[in-house]
């Protein structure tokens, strides 16, 4: 990591900072090894690789393909090992270990149940096995230090017609560790509108709900996003971008639409890494985030795809402090920002606000502070 500011966070300063994760897919998360074992167990004989060292770099360098449509294609062989309720039920453990290792407190973890059905499980059984994967998971977190909440986010497939189905499933289980519903895929050909029936009833419910919007495709597809269907967020939303001015006198206009989304604190899913993978932006020094973080959008940090942009939230907090130069208070505001934005109830996110995440980041200030301190006396005496 260069030091950009005397105040520039450190490595371990990043990874024990309480992050707050909001846009985190179940199947792009798996660890490589574990993919080898399951598919073993379940006699998946299409893994390109069976070495766990050599699987995670030919994820790695399929998903960075600059095509959204390619990168999706990589999911085919984690979603192929994750069909009975043993894996998932592993991976979800594991998933909820490796965020809590990384720092995460909290996390909204998505999946889609309709894609784990080919091993005979109902979509029950899969929700089911998921939930208890990720109880087993925060167990596991607690008993080696870390504390986590993990709650499963159930996505629909844009390009499928179960959005309905999904969505009273996740109305269904939203006492019993579903905290909302989502709708993913490819964007292009598939709008949001071609799901109202489902936003429709979650919303007569009071249920949560967020869309990926604005990744491959553009305004139309976050106005859509919001106008129509009334997302709570907007998994991405890179693409207000779009909708921003910047004047050669470096003062900022705003469009109509990016005027509603800060003006309403819509949340906005942000996966740097992942956007750079699909091409959405060039770099992390480019990415619209540095300017979003400027204007006060309720921009949030996320992996999206740990496993396919081999990352975590520590890397990408880690690409944001080299790109931006950002402190711990800029760390903090993305961990207040997404736990604002979590589908549990206001109380429990204070809560985690004012008892868990402030007081993290107040702590690593105040070791920051002191090491300074120290190191300036020291210069000091050593030019005396």
């Amino acid at each position: 990591m260069t030091s950009q500011h005397q105040n520039t966070p450190s490595w371990d300063h990043i990874r024990r900072a309480p992050k707050v994760l909001l846009h985190d897919h179940l199947d792009g998360g798996l660890r490589p090894g574990t993919i080898v074992d399951l598919a073993r167990e379940a006699g998946y004989a299409h893994l390109p690789e069976t070495d766990p060292d050599k699987l995670g770099i030919w994820f790695r360098e399929a998903a960075d393909s600059g095509s959204l449509e390619r990168y999706l294609e990589t999911f085919s062989h984690t979603v192929g090992v994750m069909q009975t309720r043993d894996a998932l039920g592993r991976v979800a453990a594991e998933c909820a270990e490796d965020l809590a290792e990384d720092g995460v407190v909290y996390a909204e973890v998505r999946y889609a149940p309709e894609q784990h059905l080919e091993g005979g499980l109902t979509l029950e059984e899969v929700v089911e096995a998921v939930n208890e994967g990720f109880r087993e998971g925060e167990r596991r977190a607690k008993a080696n230090g870390h504390r986590i909440r993990v709650g499963a986010l159930l996505t629909a497939m844009r390009h499928a017609a179960r959005s309905l189905e999904i969505a009273e499933l996740a109305n269904g289980y939203r006492d019993q560790g579903v905290v909302g519903f989502d709708i993913a895929g490819a964007e292009a050909g598939y709008p949001p509108t071609r799901h109202l029936d489902a936003f429709e009833y979650l919303k007569r419910e009071n249920n949560h709900f967020t869309i990926h919007a604005g990744e491959a495709f553009g305004l139309p597809s976050i106005w859509q996003a919001l106008q129509w269907c009334g997302a709570d967020r907007l998994g991405h939303g890179v693409r207000i971008i779009d909708d921003i001015e910047v004047l050669e006198d470096g003062s900022v206009q705003l469009g109509r639409l990016a005027s509603y989304v800060r003006d309403k604190r819509i949340p906005l899913e942000m996966c740097p890494s992942s956007n750079l993978q699909t091409g959405a932006a060039d770099s992390y020094a480019d990415h619209p985030i540095g300017l979003l973080r400027r204007l006060h959008f309720r921009a949030t940090v996320n992996t999206d795809n740990r496993l396919m942009s081999g990352t975590s939230m520590s890397r990408e907090f880690e690409h944001l402090v080299d790109a931006f130069g950002y402190t711990l208070d800029d760390l903090q505001w993305f961990s207040v920002n997404a736990m604002k934005s979590a589908f549990i109830p206001f109380d429990e996110r204070l809560a985690m606000i004012n008892d868990v995440i402030k007081p993290g980041y107040a702590e690593l200030k105040s070791e920051w502070l002191f090491r300074q301190t120290a190191s300036t006396s020291a210069s000091a005496a050593g030019d005396s």
